[in-house]
């Protein structure tokens, strides 16, 4: 690649993030926007695309070398405190992962190939709600083994020692619930006063003269009006040679950014729910995605099933609208031996069919999401890349109107049970809540008085019958 200097990526300076616009469909940032976002040594990312959304640093249900091989991921999300659950009473692993002086110890230690990108935050997405508030120097977050506050200085030393791609500043952040009018006022100023802290300590160790890169910073834009926030913004204006990008934590922020910062890349961690949102972003000018409902629909076992543009004319004909997924749970594809998305290349429909991925459903074997997942990365690939294609040849909004007549507003319920939630997956309600997964294991004693009593069953007897008398368990 060849920039507008004249350089090729390589020569590049170490802590340069190269970003550039290479085609818009309108002139004041609110529109669609074809970009090319570099970093030295890494794979270019071409957007509008989006960041694989990882769990103590790994895409949930695949390895890093199934990764490799059978996905086109360019770059993941990671969240700081899925790595500090020991922190501040012990130095966490990951801090004291020794590498050479030239390699990132996050990305050694997490397995991550050398050209994916890597991205820091604080919090996962989406975070959960912690029940202490943030306070003029931390923030709260959620650990493998608790709450516990995040400080900002601890999280400049973080970003020095980790040395990821790309960090994201600290935000002050209401999760769970409205921000009042006081707190609005002290979200701007925390913000401002954190992302300087970031500043200065990129800048010192750029001052240090060595042989790594630094981070880009992408300065966070709070989910609050601009006339809330002006004072931050002004000052992210005079600081605009030392941020690469922004951080949008509302997509719909954009129409008051001011126009010296239009031209920095964009990251929505807006959390949109469904690809009709998506293309809503899109429309508004943002660059990468953090996608939750790409984990979500393989946690729920549906193979997504959309395509952008949708088949030419095919939503005329239609007497209803095209689910944007199949739940492959549904004891209809039991026998199906057709692939999970007629004529997907990726690897769970070239080697495998809806039958197979059905039964390990069932059979609660693992490789059952492995599988979904690799194919839902997939569609998502072809999905930006056909969002690409269209803005290129400028049919970007007839191409999302035919869409969303062609496919349902939402994604297909959940009716499997899925793998087992995670702590930080959900939120908590409280004294007295229901468990959220269901017992692995029971005590045996009231199904062995049970068989005692019971007959020998005949050989006519269904599995629901067997299954009240204590002999099985009906799947």
């Amino acid at each position: 690649m060849v920039c507008a200097n004249g350089a090729t990526l390589n020569q590049l300076p170490n802590e340069m993030l190269y970003y550039t616009t290479l085609k818009s469909l309108g002139v004041d940032g609110m529109y669609p926007r074809l970009g090319r976002l570099a970093f030295p040594r890494r794979t270019t990312v071409e957007t509008p695309h989006y960041l694989a959304i990882t769990s103590r640093g790994a895409v949930p249900h695949i390895s890093p070398d199934m990764m490799k091989a059978h996905t086109n991921i360019k770059g993941v999300y990671i969240a700081l405190e899925d790595f500090i659950e020991k922190a501040p009473q012990g130095v966490p692993p990951v801090y004291k992962y020794d590498v050479s002086s030239q390699l990132s110890p996050l990305r050694q230690f997490i397995a991550l190939s050398n050209d994916s990108l890597l991205l820091l935050a604080p919090r996962r997405i989406p975070p959960i709600h912690c029940p202490a508030s943030n306070t003029n120097t931390a923030i709260s977050v959620l650990t493998s083994v608790g709450f516990r506050q995040l400080e900002s200085e601890g999280y400049v030393k973080a970003v020095q020692t980790l040395r990821p791609d790309v960090v994201v500043g600290m935000g002050d952040m209401v999760t769970g619930q409205r921000a009042g009018l006081k707190r609005v006022e002290k979200m701007g100023n925390r913000t401002l006063n954190w992302t300087y802290e970031m500043i200065v300590g990129q800048s010192h160790e750029e001052s240090q003269e060595q042989d790594f890169s630094t981070s880009a910073l992408f300065a966070p834009i709070l989910p609050i009006n601009s006339e809330q926030q002006s004072h931050y913004l002004d000052q992210l204006q005079d600081s605009r040679d030392l941020i690469h990008g922004l951080a949008l934590y509302e997509a719909s922020i954009i129409s008051e950014l001011p126009p010296s910062l239009l031209a920095l890349p964009r990251l929505s961690l807006d959390e949109p729910s469904s690809p009709h949102k998506l293309l809503h972003e899109i429309s508004l000018g943002v660059d990468i995605f953090a996608i939750p409902f790409i984990g979500a629909a393989t946690d729920a076992g549906i193979a997504l099933d959309f395509a952008f543009p949708p088949s030419s004319g095919g939503y005329q004909t239609r007497a209803s609208l095209m689910p944007l997924g199949i739940d492959m749970w549904s004891s209809v594809h039991a026998a199906d031996l057709s692939p999970l998305q007629p004529g997907c290349e990726c690897y769970a429909c070239v080697k495998h069919h809806r039958a197979y991925v059905q039964h390990l459903l069932v059979a609660k074997e693992m490789l059952g999401w492995v599988l979904l997942q690799v194919h839902n990365h997939c569609v998502l690939d072809r999905f930006f890349a056909g969002v690409r294609a269209s803005i290129t040849n400028e049919c970007f909004e007839q191409d999302r109107e035919d869409f969303g007549k062609f496919y349902e507003n939402d994604l297909p319920e959940k009716t499997g049970l899925g793998p087992r939630v995670r702590g930080y997956q959900f939120k908590s309600e409280g004294p007295g809540e229901p468990k959220k997964n269901p017992l692995a294991y029971r005590t045996l004693d009231d199904a062995k008085e049970r068989l005692a009593e019971a007959p020998i069953p005949s050989s006519s007897i269904d599995a629901g019958e067997l299954e009240e008398k204590g002999f099985a368990g009906k799947v």
